[in-house]
This record gives structure tokens, C-alpha cells and sequence, in this order.
């Protein structure tokens, strides 16, 4: 099994881990209201997904 013979430095490890970066969402258009929204998930604003409304809180009013 592999054993390191010096310790590695705080430095080092934390020049090899500069790439570990995360990334702004991706946002789209809701097209219903034209409001932003993540993809792949109701819209907040009108509870549309998919062409269809499947919010249970506008059911209620």
C-alpha cells in the first residue's frame, strides 16, 4: 500500500482543489408567465409545468 513519506502541506492541498467550483443555476423562462424558474420544476409564480397547471394552492381559491 502506498504511504506518503512527507506530509502534505495545507497549501498544496488546497492548490489541487482551486477546480472544485460550483456553477450558477441554470435558470429558464416559465411560459405560462414568462417569470424565471429552475428547469425540470413547477414555476413558482403561476404552478405551471409541462403545459398544464398542477399547483393544489390555486385548486383551492
Amino acid at each position: 500500500m502506498a504511504v506518503p513519506k512527507q506530509k502534505s502541506s495545507k497549501a498544496r492541498g488546497r492548490k489541487r482543489r482551486t477546480h472544485y467550483k460550483t456553477s450558477a443555476p441554470t435558470v429558464g423562462v416559465c411560459p405560462e408567465c414568462q417569470e424565471p424558474k429552475l428547469p425540470h420544476t413547477a414555476c413558482p409564480e403561476c404552478g405551471a409545468y409541462k403545459d398544464r397547471n398542477v399547483s393544489t394552492i390555486d385548486d383551492e381559491e
